[in-house]
Order: C-alpha cells, then structure tokens, then sequence
C-alpha cells in the first residue's frame, strides 16, 4: 500500500493521473486488501473451529475409557489451538495497526482527508468489512470451547465427579494461562473495557504493541513491590500538597497584604514551575529513579517550610517563592516511568490504577486535611494557624517520606535497566510468563507470517523500498525521539486535537477549584472550612464515578461517543456556573460544579485512552514521551488558568466568576468543534 501510494505522487507530479482517480483507485484497493485480510480470517477460524469439533469427538472417546495421559495429551491439543487463535489475533492487530498508518500516510500525501471519508463511509455500512478488522471479530465461540473444555477435562483429571460449568462460575473460564491471555488479546483488540481499565487509562502510561517475553522477563526482575509503594505514596503526597492550601490560599495572601485574587498566582506558581520540571525529571528518569525521588522530597521539604515561614516573615515573595520550590520537586514523570519501565505487563495496568486512585485520593484529602488545621497558636517566634500549618504538615510528611525512601528503595540495576533499551525495539508475543508451549507458539507468529508473500511480490516491494519516507523506517521508526521539536512532527491532527481537549478539560478544572474559595466567600461567605469540605466531597466523587463508566457506560458506547459526550456536558456545567440571575444560588454552584468536574474527569479518562491510542509508538519510550506532553498540556492549562483568575480580579471579585468562565466556555466549544472534525479517525 505504501509503494502504491508513492506511485500516485509520481504520477500526479507527472501529470498521469488526477486526484479523483487516485481516491477512487486508492479506495477499491484498499476495499480489495480489507476484504483479503477478513476472508483469511474467516478462513482460518473455521479451520480452528474443525481442529475443535475433532477434539471434541475425542473428549467424547474419552469419557468411556477416561486415562490420565490421554487426558494430558487433549489438554495440551486445546492449548495448541489457543496459541494458533493468539496468532490470529496478533495477525489481525498488526493488519489494523498498519491500516491506521496507511490511511495516515495518505491523508499526509495528498491532504483529502480521506480517513474521514472512508471510516465514514465503511465503518456504519451493514456489511462492513472494516468493523471486523477494528473492533470485535467473532473470536468469542472459539475462546468459549476452549476454556470450556479445558475446564471439563480438569474435572475430569482430578477425578471431582461433580460436573461445574464455566457458566455458572466465570471465574474458571481463566485458570488456564493460555485462556487468560487469549481474553487480554481479544479485550485489548475489542477496546471492551472494565473499572480498572477505565482508571489506569487516567495515567496514560503508553504500552508497546507487542511486548516480548523477554522484555517482560526484565521488568520482573526489575519489579520491586516497596519501590513501587513509595512511587504512589509520592503520588498521594504531591496530590495532597497541591490541594491543601487551596481553601486559605486567599485568607493567606490577604493576611500578607495581598488581593483575595491573588490566590490565582500562589496555586498557580507550583504549576509554572511543574513546567520545567516535568522535563528534567523526565531525562533524569532515564539514568535513575532513586535519585530523581530524594531531590523532590528535599525540595518539596524546602518549599513547604518556606511557604510556612512566610506569615511570619511578612512576606508574599516567600511564600511564592515556596510555592516554585513545590512545583520543581514534581516527580509525576518519574512515578509514571517506573510503572512504565520496572512494573511487570501483567500488572501494569493495576499500578496504574493505582497511580489515579492515589492521585484521586491525594486531591480529595488535601482539602479535607485543611478543614481540621482550624486552630491558632505559637511556639517561639513560630505561627501554627489555618494558612501555616498546611506548609508544615506536608514538611514533616515529606521528611518521613525521604526517611523512609532512603531505607526501603531499591534502585534497579543498570545493567538490567539498560538491557531493556534494545528489547524495546523488538515486536513480541502478545503474553508473557505462560511456559514454554505458549511463548514458543506465538514466537512462531512473527517469524511465519499467516499470509505468505510471493518471491516477485517481495522483489517488487523490495525495488520500491527507498521511496519510502525515513520516519516509517523500520530502525527509525522504533527511536525514541530525542527533542521537542522532533516530537511536535510526529503529532498527527487527531493527537494534536486530543492534546486540545485534555487542555481544555485541565483549564475548567482549575478554574473551578482554584476560585472557589474566593468565589464562595463572595457570593455565599463560606468559611475556609465550607469550602475544604466543598472540595473534599468534588474529589471523593472521582473513584466512584470511573466505576460507573468503567463497568458500565465504557462497554455500552465507543470511546469517541463518550469523548463528544463528556465534552458537550463539561460545556453545559460551565454554562450553568455563569452569574444571570440575581442573586447566586448556593444550588446552581454546587450542581454547576459537580457537573463540570465529573464530566471532566470522565473526559480525562476517554481522552488519555484515545490519545495512546492515535499517538506515535516513538512517544512511548525516552525524555519526550507521550505522558510528557500530555503532563506539559496539562500543567499549561493550570498556568494560563490561575493567571486568568489573577489577572480578572483586578476587575473586582463581583466579576470574576463571569470573566474566568468566559475563556472556559470558548475553549470548550472549540474543543468540541475540533473534535467532530477529527472524529472518525478515531475510529
């Protein structure tokens, strides 16, 4: 397909052929090649079916003369076939993989938008092909007899007499490692979903398409449980530090001589900092992790006890400055990389649920902690009050914390972490850890490709091979990249919109938290204390509701449905908070709040799913990764929020939820809008 379509660039440049020929040309063989490839699948599935019927003869055979090594022996034939379906659903992911990079490819060429036409086009037509190739293919049935009857032979080797169907127990249905990775294959295939799926999409921790059992092997012997405990113990803690000050961040800057609004740039300041720091971390993240960690909790101990002294300094310079130093401890890239690169894949997805749990956690126990700081006294020179003693309480936090570190972390040996570099750029077997008749099975997959090439046809794609642009090189293609720029060129349109949204959905999340202090002792002349417990009760809503959309809603619909979804009511919740009517309801705040905050933190799941999954494989792996520039889009939304709420407080507090809001609402729209541009290529 790519030598085709290098020949419609010459011809065109010659003047052979014209664009509408080349769409219609372009379409009928990309409709013959969908077609290939669906009818060999179908091919193959019924020979896996007939491999299935003769074994089940077989089983039949066995029950009147039941013998323990013919038992063995059946056992081990499903399993065969288990590993010939893994193939098959390596075959069909590698097929959809490449059909996502042609249609890029020819978008890139030709600039048609041709991917929007075609998914259009194809993908809702009752007979449509390309719905087999990108979501669910029928393995189901196939799966099904095999964990059925390899159940029932188990019941049979040990004799239980009693027969139990996998049908009342689901649980049986996955004891045999061969089954468990067939349903990660077809799950992963199908884009079906569950709560703990849903949630560690939250961390946007990018996976390899094919990670090797080797590679696997690695990230075993790196794994250290206490290591990664004290990774989302940093997590919770930062989580906390970010959000504790946020109830009396403008009593405080009042007590200092401040503007009320000056809250904006005391939260803000720890995000301009994260800016920077997200970088080193991210580099230094490469040569070490025990390091990056001590240095954070060090300077956060620093910038939380400035941020405390600077009451009784008298100083606003401090207290920011305190502030910067918090941002610059950020080791969120850190945390993300250890899950990334020590964690096993088999339970890569939990630490990362565990990574937005902790976060979540973190976000609604900073603001429940400073509603018990309500207390005033000294010691010494020393004030401990309500605006002081969120600085102090996270300065011994983190004193504890790097005592700890210091004791339990284990650092990953260089050479096992450097041995993991070239294993990365080498396409595997979809399982790992499932003994040596699975892993050498589905090794086969990759060196006896299922449709076999021609010698002319491979001659002929040999002879065009240099027309091929250099980033789809197959060595180039798995460097990691190793600057911004090169980064920003591998983002496509549909990553950079998704980029969009996720600053979209940050940037109406901070101006709802960051103002709310000032906006609720405003309007309704809460207490610091309404207020924490206002925020504590807005994070504490984040685990229950990824339950609801990970279990439930996430299986009903796609995941782009439920982007425009989550993106429309983001859109409706910041239309309900403006001020129309006289006067400001406690109702409509609290109501336009808890919209905007649940729908955004469903759209932060959707989004970061998407966007792994549209975003270049070289943005898995290095400085520059996909978790980067998702964090640096993040952390500029804050940035650009908090100094909104600054600036528009010397306009008075009476406009300033209009004004904040305003910007919000323009964002959203337009994120709304690009998104239905792009729509079908996230198909």
């Amino acid at each position: 397909m790519k030598k085709k379509v290098n020949r419609y660039t010459q011809q065109i440049e010659v003047g052979t052929q014209n664009g509408d020929n080349v769409l219609m040309d372009f379409s009928r063989l990309l409709d013959c090649e969908i077609e290939r490839i669906v009818l060999f699948l179908l091919e193959q599935q019924g020979q896996l079916a007939t491999r299935l019927s003769d074994l089940r003869e077989q089983q039949h055979a066995l029950l009147q003369q039941p013998g323990g090594s013919r038992i063995s022996e059946l056992q081990e034939a499903y399993r065969a076939v288990g590993c010939d379906l893994l193939r098959l659903l390596s075959f069909v992911e590698i097929n959809a993989i490449g059909l996502r990079k042609i249609l890029k490819k020819f978008d890139k060429r030709f600039g048609y938008k041709f991917t929007n036409y075609y998914v259009k086009t194809r993908a809702n037509h009752p007979y449509s092909q390309l719905r087999q190739v990108f979501k669910h293919v029928g393995f189901g049935a196939v799966v099904g007899a095999i964990s059925r009857n390899l159940a029932d032979l188990q019941d049979l080797q040990h004799h239980q007499g009693n027969y139990i169907s996998i049908y009342d127990h689901p649980a049986l249905s996955h004891l045999d490692p061969v089954i468990d990775s067939i349903r990660s294959a077809v799950e992963k295939l199908s884009n079906s979903t569950n709560y703990l799926h849903f949630l560690g999409r939250h961390a946007f921790i990018m996976e390899d398409d094919l990670p090797t059992p080797s590679q696997d092997d690695t990230a075993d012997q790196r794994y250290h449980f206490m290591s990664l405990l004290l990774n989302l113990v940093n997590t919770f803690l930062y989580m906390v530090n970010t959000y504790i000050i946020v109830p009396t961040a403008d009593s405080y800057s009042l007590s200092l001589g401040a503007a009320a609004t000056v809250c904006g740039v005391v939260i803000g300041s720890m995000a301009v900092a994260q800016v920077f720091s997200s970088v080193y971390f991210s580099a230094w993240s490469n040569r070490s992790y025990f390091r990056p960690l001590v240095f954070s909790s060090v300077v956060l101990l620093v910038g939380n006890t400035l941020y405390a002294l600077a009451y009784d300094l008298n100083s606003i310079s401090v207290l920011l400055i305190g502030r910067l130093f918090c941002g610059l401890g950020s080791a969120r890239a850190v945390n993300r990389r250890y899950i990334s690169d020590c964690v096993p894949l088999k339970l890569r997805m939990q630490a990362s649920a565990g990574f937005v749990s902790a976060s979540a956690l973190g976000m609604a126990c900073g603001p429940a902690l400073s509603c018990l700081l309500q207390t005033n006294f000294k010691i010494s020179k020393l004030t401990f009050n309500e605006d002081t003693l969120p600085g102090w309480l996270m300065s011994l936090a983190w004193l504890v914390y790097l005592l700890w570190l210091w004791i339990s972390f284990r650092e990953p040996s260089l050479e096992t972490k450097e041995a993991a570099v070239p294993q990365e750029a080498n396409a595997g077997t979809v399982s790992s850890g499932l003994g040596p008749l699975v892993n050498i099975a589905v090794e086969k997959s990759f060196t006896q490709p299922l449709l076999v090439k021609s010698e002319a046809k491979q001659q002929d794609e040999g002879e065009d091979q240099g027309c091929d642009d250099i980033e789809e090189d197959s060595g180039e293609f798995q460097k990691p990249v190793t600057s911004i720029v090169m980064a920003y060129r591998l983002l496509t349109p549909s990553v950079k919109v998704q980029l969009f949204v996720y600053f979209m959905l940050k940037y109406a999340m901070e101006i709802l938290l960051a103002e709310s202090s000032v906006i609720t002792g405003y309007y309704f002349i809460w207490t610091s204390s309404s207020v924490a417990i206002f925020l504590a009760c807005l994070g504490l809503t984040v685990l229950p509701v990824n339950i609801i959309v990970g279990n439930y809603i996430g299986n009903m619909f796609e995941e782009r449905q439920l982007l425009l979804a989550s993106e429309i009511m983001v859109c409706f919740g910041i239309l309900l908070s403006f001020q129309v009517f006289i006067p400001y309801s406690v109702p409509q705040y609290v109501g336009s709040a808890l919209i905007t905050f649940v729908s955004a933190e469903v759209l932060e799941g959707v989004n970061l799913s998407l966007l792994s999954r549209v975003m270049s494989s070289r943005l898995s792996r290095g400085t520059y990764n996909g978790g980067l520039l998702s964090t640096e889009a993040g952390t500029l939304a804050r940035v650009i929020a908090d100094g909104t709420i600054t600036l528009s407080g010397y306009l008075g507090e009476s406009r300033l939820l209009n004004i904040t809001l305003a910007p919000a609402l323009l964002i959203c729209i337009s994120s709304i809008i690009a998104t239905c541009f792009t729509y079908n290529s996230l198909y």
